[in-house]
């Protein structure tokens, strides 16, 4: 490949980054209920963009499920602790049942995705600013080591059936710089946790890969310019979120 096809994009994808840095920023800084609408946004985007890629005879649905879950993200925030489960899957039940194929798929990420975004706005209210940040930290880190690393040593593919750019390199690079920014916001243990979490936020990646692989489409949209759609870009922080969410519940954060 030419260095013109490795780093074409690249100009793009920084202008795009550092618009959704400073939107980012500005509504973790702010918290409460701006960052709430923020991620019920963002979550209600990712929603429309896979009912369009599992549902395209579906195209109705894409809007209705979007605001949907937009509505329920916030809503939660605002319920009883018991019912917050319930309103977060509803939007996942109901999108499943609009399909006429690709069902268990659309139903099982769309509640990973519900649950990874209200595990975010928790992570915000329960343990603040920096954690959030720490958090945003290990995904970039780990995204922009990645495509540097993957592209500039290459080497053998990471799961090629899935994702066929990922490198091995780019994978160890990733968690080469989560574990550096887990240094520099803390200790041993949450070095480690940044490691982990940067793998959970790769795997996270690598699940929206195979749904696009599955569905034959390249990106989830064309919202974000040189990044493709909003899963192509928050794929990562979701998977990441959610793990964090389960380490957080389960055993509690370093």
């Amino acid at each position: 490949m030419s260095a013109a096809g490795k780093w074409g994009d690249l100009p793009m994808r920084i202008l795009s980054a550092i618009v959704m840095v400073a939107v980012g920023i500005a509504g973790v800084w702010a918290g409460g209920l701006w960052f709430t609408l923020l991620v019920a946004c963002i979550g209600g985007g990712m929603i429309w963009e896979l009912s369009r890629m599992l549902g395209p005879d579906r195209e109705r649905m894409a809007v209705p499920m979007g605001l949907l879950t937009t509505a329920a993200l916030w809503g939660a925030t605002l319920i009883p602790g018991e019912a917050v489960l319930p309103v977060l899957i509803a939007p996942a039940i109901v999108g499943a049942t609009q399909l006429h194929k690709d069902r268990l798929i659309y139903g099982a990420y769309a509640a990973a995705l519900m649950l990874a975004c209200y595990g975010l706005i928790g992570l915000r209210v329960e343990h603040g600013m920096m954690w959030v940040g720490w958090l945003v930290a290990v995904v970039i880190a780990s995204d922009v080591a990645g495509y540097f690393v993957g592209r500039i040593v290459g080497g053998p593919k990471f799961w090629p059936k899935v994702s066929p750019k990922k490198t091995w390199s780019g994978t160890v690079g990733g968690w080469v710089a989560a574990g550096i920014v887990g240094a520099a916001f803390g200790g041993l243990p949450l070095v480690l946790l940044s490691v982990a979490t940067a793998f959970a936020g790769q795997m996270g990646d690598a699940a929206e890969s195979a749904i696009k692989r599955h569905t034959g489409v390249k990106d989830s949209s064309n919202l974000i310019p040189g990044h493709g759609g909003l899963l192509d870009r928050f794929d990562a922080m979701m998977g990441a979120a959610l793990f964090v969410m389960i380490v957080g519940s389960a055993v509690g954060l370093p």
